[in-house]
């Protein structure tokens, strides 16, 4: 008679297990820096309306080919900044309009431990009265890698 094999040899085991092991070592990093990314979104998306507020700001003086200023909140049409809640940690933004929103720390936040800023620049008004907004490169979120 012969013996027939049923089940699997050690080795092969021991083969599918490393593979799995490989994977998740990929893997679980990876999920991690996503799911900061995806609770910093809420941090960006707060700021748009204070952009916008900016923006109405130099609308409003008329400002053209010059640098932002007279966009402090509470004044010139630039409503008074929001209390922080969510994700967020605190808002500021000076009188060049240049917004500064920090992450708040705590269980359930972007980062247990980390409080990172995300810091955006008006920079000087075009010719044509609009506003080329970038991230400074001070912001740690950058450096993070949760925002670009």
């Amino acid at each position: 008679m012969k013996n027939v094999q049923k089940g699997f040899t050690l080795i092969e085991l021991m083969i599918v297990v490393a593979i799995i092991g490989i994977l998740a070592a990929v893997a679980i990093p990876s999920y991690q820096n996503y799911t900061k990314k995806a609770k910093f979104t809420e941090i960006v998306n707060a700021a748009a309306p204070l952009k916008q507020a900016v923006d109405e700001c130099v609308q409003s003086q008329g400002l053209v080919s010059v640098a932002v200023s007279g966009c402090t909140p509470g004044s010139n049409g630039v409503p008074s900044l929001p209390s922080p809640l969510g994700m967020i940690g605190s808002f500021a933004q000076t009188d060049a309009g240049v917004i500064t929103i920090q992450s708040a720390t705590g269980s359930g936040k972007v980062d247990g431990t980390t409080a990172y800023t995300y810091i955006l620049d008006p920079g000087s008004v075009n010719a044509n009265g609009s506003l080329n907004w970038t991230v400074k490169s001070t912001s740690t979120c950058l450096a993070a890698g949760i925002c670009k």
